[in-house]
Parts: C-alpha cells; sequence; structure tokens
C-alpha cells in the first residue's frame, strides 16, 4: 500500500476536527473553555512558559476528546449490537476525557493562581 500524500493527510485530519466540531457538543464546549482561556491569558500577559503550559493542556484535553469520539464511532460501526466490552471502552474512553479535563483545571488554577498572584 503507498503512503499517502502530505496534503491528503492533513485534509482528513481536518475533516476529523470539522466533523467532531459539528457533532460532538462536548467538543464545542471544550473550544469555547480554550478560548475564553486564552483570552484570560491574553489578558493576563501570561509569560511564555505560561503560554506553552496552557497550549499543551488545551492540546491534551482536544486530544482526549477526539479520540474519544474515534472510540465511539469505531465501536459503534463495528459492533452489532451493544455488548459489554464495547460499554467499557467507551466508558475508559469517556474517563480519558474526565481525566484529561480534571487535569487541566488544576493546571489552569496553577497558572491563572500564579499569575495573578504575580501582579
Amino acid at each position: 500500500m503507498a503512503d499517502r500524500p502530505f496534503l491528503r493527510s492533513l485534509r482528513d485530519a481536518a475533516d476529523g476536527v470539522g466533523r467532531t466540531f459539528r457533532e460532538q457538543r462536548n467538543f464545542r464546549i471544550h473550544i469555547v473553555i480554550a478560548a475564553l482561556a486564552v483570552a484570560v491569558a491574553a489578558i493576563l500577559r501570561f509569560s511564555t512558559w505560561r503560554w506553552a503550559v496552557l497550549a499543551l493542556t488545551i492540546g491534551g484535553v482536544l486530544c482526549a476528546e477526539l479520540m474519544n469520539t474515534a472510540v465511539e464511532r469505531a465501536l459503534d460501526a463495528s459492533a452489532s449490537q451493544q455488548n459489554d466490552a464495547a460499554r467499557s471502552a467507551k466508558h475508559a474512553a469517556a474517563a480519558a476525557v474526565l481525566v484529561a479535563s480534571v487535569a487541566a483545571l488544576a493546571v489552569g488554577a496553577w497558572l491563572y493562581g500564579g499569575a495573578l498572584a504575580e501582579r
């Protein structure tokens, strides 16, 4: 099997993000929260290292949400009926999003709290 051209891979990835944005309410919520986090970081004039940590944190949550969607879609397509293994996999994928989100809250408290304390 030949490798796909790089631009085709980028288009496919962009399609995945776009479909997830259109179809998944929680992904849209995460995008709004990320935009608010970036806006407040700009107001607080985050240092370079704070921007880097914020970008990695936002990226981690969005990646977890995209992977959760991928797991759900793959299981829905492959399982003709609900079973315990599929349900368990979906719950684990959802738990990954929860863990990433709770970790992001902790990182946010540290980042924004520190920025406010330095003012």
